[in-house]
């Protein structure tokens, strides 16, 4: 049995399927008739029964002082689609047309968005995000604070993903025990690492600066923060650059190496 799903699939809104089958079963009756019918309020079925008889599939019987409404022959439905084709071809048309106007008017400028992340599948979710960089990662990272949060093998999973993407990764790092075990494998994992002394330049939160995002992660509290700002990315960016300006300077490996160079 014809049913309203099959009308909605054709087009029609839900209560227009129901007052047009209503009708069907009807014949010729009245809105109060066929909004009982169609389980509709009487005032709604006077809107849908003028947009009915406006696409052609329903008429008005004006003899009697009541007027009734009857439903067209059914090969109406096949002419109200395609009139709803050529309309929505014409409305494309119509969409291209003024496509340049648009795109004349349109303002690309992006506006700042911040994303927070809580607990640990928050944090691994926002940690993740920077294997979509589409190029260097800018960080500053910390090795015990991050293995307290997540284990080894977790960091291991992700610098293969990320090495897998060819993503390359500047780091500026306290020199302790998590970070030396993890800058080992430098080379290998495409990140460039410099250490600064722990009891001057210690800090807990990491940053990493890709795309135009700045992605904050304090592994100690359980929480990070994406923030999407062209300009803030921008800005913080050079202030890595300054900070990998000085760090160099300060780089233990560098100094440790010199030192056995002397001996």
């Amino acid at each position: 049995m014809l049913n309203q799903k099959q009308l909605t699939e054709l087009g029609f809104s839900p209560k227009e399927a129901n007052v047009y089958l209503s009708l069907l079963e009807l014949g010729p009756s009245t809105a109060t008739e066929i909004a009982r019918k169609a389980k509709i309020n009487r005032t709604t079925s006077y809107d849908i029964l003028e947009s009915l008889t406006s696409e052609g599939l329903v008429y008005l019987i004006g003899e009697t002082k009541i007027q009734k409404y009857a439903a067209e022959n059914p090969q109406k439905v096949v002419n109200f689609l395609e009139n709803r084709i050529k309309k929505t071809e014409q409305q494309l048309t119509a969409a291209h047309d003024i496509l340049p106007q648009l795109f004349s008017i349109y303002n690309t400028k992006e506006k700042p968005r911040v994303k927070f992340f809580e607990g640990l599948e928050g944090m691994k979710e926002a940690f993740e995000d920077t294997l979509n960089a589409e190029n260097e990662i800018l960080a500053y990272a910390v090795g015990n604070d991050m293995f307290s949060a997540f284990n080894e093998q977790y960091f291991h999973d992700y610098f293969q993903k990320r090495v897998a993407k060819d993503i390359f990764v500047r780091v500026i790092a306290p020199d302790d025990e998590g970070t030396r075990k993890v800058i080992a494998n430098d080379k290998k994992e495409l990140r460039t690492t410099l250490l600064v002394p722990t009891d001057k330049f210690y800090f807990s939160v990491e940053t990493n600066i890709y795309n135009n995002k700045i992605l904050i992660v304090s592994w100690k509290e359980k929480f990070a923060v994406i923030i999407e700002s062209k300009e803030i990315s921008d800005a913080q960016r050079k202030t890595f650059e300054l900070a990998w300006l000085g760090a160099k300077s300060l780089d233990i490996n560098k100094t440790r190496y010199i030192q056995a160079q002397k001996i």
